[in-house]
Parts: C-alpha cells; structure tokens; sequence
C-alpha cells in the first residue's frame, strides 16, 4: 500500500521550496537527490528568481551541488542559449532563449485566463474553493484552482496530484472508464483508507462508480480529507467528451454535503462556459489556419 497522500510531496514545489529562504527544507537536501535535468532547471529557476547576475560558486552554493556540476551544467545551458556570460564577467544572466520562453510561458498564461476567470465567477457564488483538473495515469492533476477567501484552508497548487479512488474529480474520471479498463484500474491502484469513509473494497467501490455514471455526478462525502466535501462534474471538449471536471470543496462544518449537492446547477453551468475554452487537436489546426 502506497503511503499517505502528502500535499506537499508533489514534486513540482520541490524547488520552489528549496529556493525559497522560508522554507524548512535546505535547497541541498532537495537538490543533492535531484537528477542532472532537474538541477538544471533548478538552475534556471535560480537566475531567474536572483534578478542579478550569479556566478558558478553561487550556483553550487544555492542549489547545494558540487562547483564542478554547476559548472557543466551552466555551460550546457549556456551553448543551449538559456543563459549567457554578462559582459566582461564570468557570471550568467538569463539568455535569448530563456526569455522567449518567459513570454511564451505568460502568453500561455493569458490564454488560460478565461478558464480562471470562470473558476474565481464560481468560488465567488459558492463561497468555497474550486478545482479544474484532469486525469493523469492513477491520479487526478489540478490544473488550475481557485482557493475560497476563508482563512484556514487546506492549500494545494496547480501542478498537486491526488488520488482517484477516494475524491470527487478521480471517482467521476473512474465512472466513465470502459468497463474492462475501468476492472483493470481498480485491480492495481492501491485503495488506501484515508478516512473512514474511503472506499477500499473494490466492489463497493465498482457500485458507487456505476452510481456516479448514472447521475453524472461525484461527490467525496469525506472520503479523502476527514471533516471536508467535495461535488464534481464533468467539463465536455468539442467532441462532447470529457476531458476536465469541475469541482467545489468545503469544509463540512461550513457547508454539509447536501449543501454542496444543491450546487450541482451552477457547477454544470460553468462546466459549460469551461467547454467553450477547449479545444481538440482538430480545431486548433483549423484556426491557425484560418
């Protein structure tokens, strides 16, 4: 059986909390246990974030790896046009390259932002906090998230993965497997009890899903976090399939679960302003075409 579920073991903060001076994990401990890829990265990260020229000793420094890796690395980097030597200095600023990167990451940003203005239109209706994420292998990904102005919450990131068998977004993903894909699914990913309330035995478990393929709609009656419930439904692409869901999670001292499920209008109706913000592979082409 798989440990529990840690939210701050995705992978995706690792650096981000290496690198930041508040953080109670030492960028070495993080780093040292890095593959050569990833510490490249973390370089990137370093220049990026220093906004000052850095030098090979400070890369090895503030990544806690050995001056020789740092030094390979950064040359790598360098020939690749992500960083380059600041004039009359052996130091590196970010290069041509890991700028354009820069604006082709913040005009996809800009693309993605009706898709969270929706999701900040829902939270402020509801009160409570909203997921938009997808299936990723045996865990569902958040892909965007916007959290409720209570204080106290629970704090996940777009980038957290959580598991299928015991949330809203991962048991409606479930629910609309083939039958024999679906068999397959529950026969290897492990159903750690996280409460009291998780479903651990797969046929009670291949009940609630055919349930949920019914209704079209999933709840986590405090299935994954003790004293928290969640609704989702599922976001249709251009081919009317699903390929996204929408959720809200709540407190249950906040909000009971039937509460929750009075929501369910106003989850399809953003659901269906999602859809429009979709697009398949085939429509894509078309318009840049056009």
């Amino acid at each position: 059986m798989q440990a529990p579920f840690d939210p701050q073991s995705n992978p995706g903060n690792l650096f981000k909390r290496g690198l930041d001076h508040h953080s109670e994990t030492p960028a070495s401990d993080v780093a040292g246990k890095a593959f050569p890829t990833v510490k490249a990265v973390a370089i990137l990260e370093a220049i990026a974030t220093a906004r000052r020229p850095l030098g090979i000793s400070e890369f090895g420094a503030l990544l806690g790896i050995p001056k020789a890796t740092a030094h390979r690395i950064a040359h790598m980097l360098e020939d690749e046009g992500l960083l380059q030597r600041e004039p009359g200095s052996n130091r590196y600023v970010p290069g041509a390259r890991l700028e354009r990167l820069g604006l082709d990451i913040v005009a996809a940003s800009m693309s993605r932002a009706p898709r969270h203005a929706i999701l900040q239109s829902l939270s402020q209706q509801i009160g409570e906090t909203c997921n938009f994420g997808v299936m990723a292998g045996s865990h569902v990904v958040y892909l965007d998230r916007v959290e409720s102005a209570w204080p106290f919450g629970l704090r996940f990131e777009p980038g957290s993965r959580v598991p299928l068998h015991c949330t809203s977004m991962g048991k409606l993903f479930l629910s609309l497997l083939p039958a024999q894909k679906r068999a397959l699914m529950l026969s290897s990913i492990p159903l750690y009890r996280y409460t009291q309330n998780t479903f651990t035995d797969a046929a009670r478990l291949e009940q609630e899903l055919e349930k949920i393929h019914a209704a079209g709609v999933a709840v986590d009656n405090q299935e994954f976090l003790a004293g928290v419930v969640c609704v989702a439904v599922p976001v249709c692409g251009p081919r009317k399939q699903t390929v996204a869901a929408l959720a809200i999670s709540a407190p249950s001292a906040r909000m009971s679960l039937q509460q929750a499920i009075t929501h369910i209008p106003l989850l399809q109706a953003a659901a269906r302003q999602l859809a429009v913000t979709i697009d398949d592979d085939k429509s894509s082409s078309e318009k840049e075409r056009s």
